[in-house]
C-alpha cells in the first residue's frame, strides 16, 4: 500500500465513507475554533472535480522531507540518495521528527511535521500544525503554508514553473537507476514528490477543498 494525496476526497464519496470524512471535517472545525482561526467547510457538490496525485509511496514523502531538513538546518540539498527509503535514517531528519513545531515556525513545519499517512491540509493560514490527538491522523496542516514551503523546494531544486506532475519526464526522473549528474534530476524521487505536492496545494488553495493523505 501506498500515500494518496486526494483534493476534494468528499466530492465523489459515498455512504459511510462520506459520513467518516464529514466527521473528520466536523472535528477539524473543533480545531479551528479553538486555535482561534479563520472558520473553514469543505465545498460540497462538486463531484468530479476531486484529484489525485501521486507520493512515490511513504519513502518519496521522507525523501522530500530529507531535503526540506537539509535545507532548513543549512541552507543547501543534501547529496542524492542512492536508496529514497533510507531517508529515514538521515540524522537531521530523524532530529525535525524527533520535535515539536516551535516559534517562529520554521521553513518547512507544515511539511515535515504531518502525518506521513494520514489527514488533511486545509486551505487556511495557520503558523503551526495543529497537534492534537482530536485531529484525524494526529495533526492538521495548512495547505496555504504547504504551498509556500513546496514552492521554496522548488526553488532550491531548479524545478521548471510549468513542470506537468503526470509528464514523463517527472516519472523518468524519478524511476532512473541513478541520480542525473546535474539539474532537478539529480534529486529525481524528491522533485516528483514535490510536484504533486505543489499542485494539490495549489488546487486546494483555489478551491476551497482539503488535501486528503489516505
Amino acid at each position: 500500500m501506498g500515500l494518496n494525496v486526494v483534493v476534494g476526497v468528499l466530492a465523489d464519496a459515498e455512504d459511510e465513507y462520506a459520513d467518516m470524512v464529514r466527521a473528520d471535517f466536523a472535528a477539524i472545525g473543533g480545531l479551528l475554533q479553538r486555535a482561534g482561526a479563520p472558520p473553514w467547510t469543505e465545498p460540497e457538490g462538486r463531484a468530479g472535480e476531486s484529484a489525485e496525485f501521486e507520493s512515490w509511496g511513504y519513502s518519496g514523502l521522507h525523501a522530500l522531507r530529507r531535503l526540506a531538513a537539509h535545507l532548513a538546518a543549512h541552507g543547501q540539498l543534501p547529496e542524492p540518495l542512492a536508496e529514497p527509503h533510507r531517508a529515514t535514517a538521515d540524522p537531521l531528519l530523524r532530529e525535525a521528527y524527533g520535535a515539536l513545531p516551535a516559534a517562529p515556525p520554521g521553513p518547512y513545519d507544515h511539511l515535515i511535521h504531518h502525518s506521513d499517512c494520514e489527514g488533511y491540509y486545509v486551505p487556511v493560514d495557520l503558523a503551526h500544525v495543529i497537534v492534537d490527538e482530536r485531529a484525524p491522523g494526529g495533526g492538521l496542516g495548512s495547505s496555504v503554508r504547504l504551498l509556500a514551503e513546496t514552492r521554496r523546494l522548488a526553488a532550491a531544486l531548479g524545478l521548471p514553473e510549468d513542470l506537468d506532475p503526470h509528464s514523463e519526464e517527472l516519472f523518468e526522473a524519478a524511476d532512473a537507476a541513478e541520480p542525473a549528474a546535474a539539474g532537478w534530476q539529480r534529486h529525481g524521487v524528491e522533485s516528483y514528490v514535490c510536484v504533486q505536492l505543489l499542485r494539490a496545494a495549489e488546487l486546494s488553495v483555489a478551491t476551497g477543498m482539503a488535501i486528503a493523505f489516505t
